[in-house]
Formats: structure tokens, C-alpha cells, sequence
């Protein structure tokens, strides 16, 4: 399998040093499992002054992101086995399932949005997908594609150095992840569940399953929907006194 690329089309690519110098992703890059790099989309203007953005057609707030301009940054990069995803708060929701598909990927490139976003046209000849992190708004699209490459990076084969990590994480499994507990085992006056102290693994296989379902019928209940008819009576009895409880 072929390194993962990744490129961001951004107006701000000193932002991504926050997670290129330190931490899963610097590993990842210099283990060569993942290749990452910035456009900087100010150098494809045409005009003196770097001009990126103009009012919109018709009037209204804010300035819209010329597509000839993110159309040539784009082109700089762009191959034909290239995945082209627009960030924007109109985009679809993103998910675990989209970082597990976009991980086998040969190239992502991430458009990173700003002012009053990009032009339709834009858009609609040049993304594949349109992603947003969720229904909140923030200043640009950089801090968004942060996270998606986190997201996706930790789905690349070696990247995560235990390689149950991932599987275990919230969301993998549809259910939200069990409560964690470490040492000390009394801590302000709270114990730690006796159940995982006893070397029992299967109670604490048990405990662990039983706190997945309490935390995700009382944090993300619709993802119960998910899994429901894959649980057990007493499961989902279990489930539904907690949903009852509050």
C-alpha cells in the first residue's frame, strides 16, 4: 500500500504546525506512513495586492473565495487518483466511517474555507465531497481539517502504535467508549469499580459493555438505533431503565 498524501489549500498553512510538529501526526510523518503539505492559496492570485476573495454577486455580507484562484491552487496538486474534499459548514456531517474510507486513499487534498466561503461554481466543478465538522461555525476551515487529518491518519496501518487503539476508540464500534479508570484506586473519596481490580476478565468484559451502553443511551442515544436489534434482552432492558432514569 502507498503513503498516504495529504495537502491542505489553505490561506494560513503555519496554522498546521500545530499538529505536524508534535505529536500522532509529526510521528506519522517522519515513520513516512503519511506525506503532508500545504498550498498556500494567496500565491495563485493574479493581482498585485495577493487578492483571493471579492464581494458577492448581488450584494450581501462578506467576501466569497474566487474560484479561478482555488481552481489553479488546487490544479497545482491535483492528480487524477486525488480525492478533493471542500470543507463548509453547508457540507455533510463528518463521521468515523469517512476518516476509515478516505484513510485508504491515495491523496486527500482538504479546501479550507474562509469569509463568506467559496463560490458555488467552484464547488460543484471541483470537490467530490463537501464536509462539515457539524452545525456550529468557525473562523475558517483550517482548524476542521486538523481534525479530519487526525481523524484519518489514526486509520492508517502503523500509525497508532497499539493497534487495538483505534478499534477501541469511541465511535469505532458504534457504542460510545467505557469509563476509564487508572491508578490511584481511591481518589477524593471515589473508588475505582471493584469489578476491575479481581483479574475477572470476563466480568470486566461484562462492567466495560454494560458502561458503553449506560454512556451512550445517556450522551448519543440515536446511535442506539444502530445497534438495537444486535443486543441482548437484557440490554436493552438494561438500556431502556437508563434512558427512563435520565
Amino acid at each position: 500500500m502507498s503513503m498516504l498524501r495529504i495537502s491542505a489549500i489553505t490561506l494560513f498553512p503555519r496554522l498546521f504546525d500545530a499538529i505536524t510538529d508534535e505529536g500522532v501526526i509529526a510521528r506519522a510523518i517522519e515513520n513516512e506512513l503519511v506525506r503532508f503539505d500545504t498550498v498556500d492559496l494567496r500565491q495563485f492570485s493574479q493581482t498585485d495586492r495577493r487578492n483571493v476573495d471579492a464581494p458577492p454577486t448581488g450584494g450581501g455580507d462578506g467576501m466569497v473565495l474566487l474560484p479561478d484562484v482555488c481552481q489553479n491552487a488546487l490544479n497545482s496538486v491535483r492528480t487524477a487518483k486525488s480525492w478533493v474534499v471542500v470543507l463548509s459548514p453547508s457540507g455533510k456531517v463528518f463521521s468515523h466511517e469517512k476518516a476509515k474510507e478516505w484513510a485508504k486513499k491515495e491523496h486527500l487534498i482538504l479546501v479550507c474555507g474562509r469569509y463568506a466561503g467559496f463560490d458555488k461554481r467552484f464547488e460543484d466543478r471541483c470537490a467530490n465531497e463537501m464536509i462539515s465538522l457539524g452545525d456550529f461555525v468557525v473562523s475558517g476551515g483550517e482548524l476542521p481539517a486538523m481534525c479530519i487529518i487526525d481523524a484519518v491518519a489514526r486509520q492508517v496501518p502503523g500509525v497508532l502504535g497499539n493497534t487495538q487503539s483505534a478499534q477501541q476508540d469511541s465511535h469505532s464500534q458504534v457504542l460510545l467508549e467505557h469509563s476509564q479508570y487508572t491508578k490511584p484506586h481511591v481518589w477524593e473519596g471515589v473508588e475505582a469499580p471493584s469489578a476491575l481490580l479481581k483479574g475477572d476478565h470476563g466480568e470486566i468484559k461484562k462492567l466495560r459493555r454494560y458502561d458503553a451502553l449506560r454512556t451512550t443511551a445517556l450522551m448519543r442515544p440515536d446511535l442506539l438505533d444502530l445497534v438495537w436489534d444486535e443486543l441482548t434482552r437484557s440490554e436493552k432492558a438494561f438500556v431502556t431503565k437508563v434512558l427512563k432514569m435520565g
